[in-house]
């Protein structure tokens, strides 16, 4: 454990809180939204976890971090919109570099960074689906909040969706409200706070009493 690994790991530390104040330039043109670099990768990185999960001969840990590192530039770069990207991308690949340079575990970076880039191996596509994932995800917020070009711009992304979990995922998130996973206005503790109507239901536990209904109506 060398003095200067831990001082270039301590720099690299602080680096990465330069994502928090990274703003996803995107939701300029979108007109409503905002969103962090940081919290971009964050719920990136759960998406991934999960696609893996849908794809068991992933190598979770790989696409893990190809996820942390994919937009891991953009703190020395900036967020490219789809307007900045039609002028030219800013030296993302270099920045990399650099940052690979300055820290004792900068070839796993490196690597990580270009393996997504050439999107060849399948956790790689698994990394790539999760970014646009997410993506998705937060139009698809802005959309039910009431901005009417979020639609188009989701339709658009998910035809980037390249592997089969990313597509089955990503064609549920159209369908899904973003409140879904808490809020059921058909859920009496909302207005009763009863009790007895206070323990967590999930989507799936709701829907299968749904179905138990149906059949003692049907007797």
């Amino acid at each position: 454990m060398s003095k200067q690994a831990i001082e270039q790991i301590a720099n690299f530390i602080y680096e990465t809180g330069s994502l928090q104040r990274t703003p996803r330039s995107g939701l300029w043109f979108l007109g409503s939204g905002e969103q962090s670099v940081a919290e971009h990768t964050l719920r990136a990185a759960f998406i991934v976890y999960a696609l893996c999960y849908l794809t068991p001969k992933a190598d979770k840990h790989k696409a893990l971090f190809m996820t942390l590192v994919h937009d891991l530039g953009e703190g020395r770069t900036s967020d490219l919109n789809y307007i900045h990207q039609r002028y030219g991308r800013l030296a993302e690949a270099k920045a990399i570099e650099d940052i690979a340079g300055s820290t004792p575990f900068g070839g796993d970076i490196k690597e990580a960074y270009q393996e997504e880039q050439a999107k060849e191996t399948l956790e790689a596509r698994l990394a790539k689906d999760a970014d646009n994932l997410e993506w998705i995800t937060t139009l698809r917020e802005e959309e039910v909040k009431g901005n009417i070009k979020a639609r188009s711009w989701v339709t658009i992304a998910v035809k980037r969706l390249k592997t089969e979990a990313g597509k089955a995922v990503g064609a549920r998130l159209l369908k899904a409200h973003p409140d879904a996973w808490w809020f059921d206005e058909k859920d009496k503790w909302f207005v009763t706070r009863a009790e007895k109507t206070r323990a967590w239901k999930s989507p799936q536990q709701k829907g299968k009493k749904q179905k138990n209904r149906v059949k003692r109506d049907r007797v």
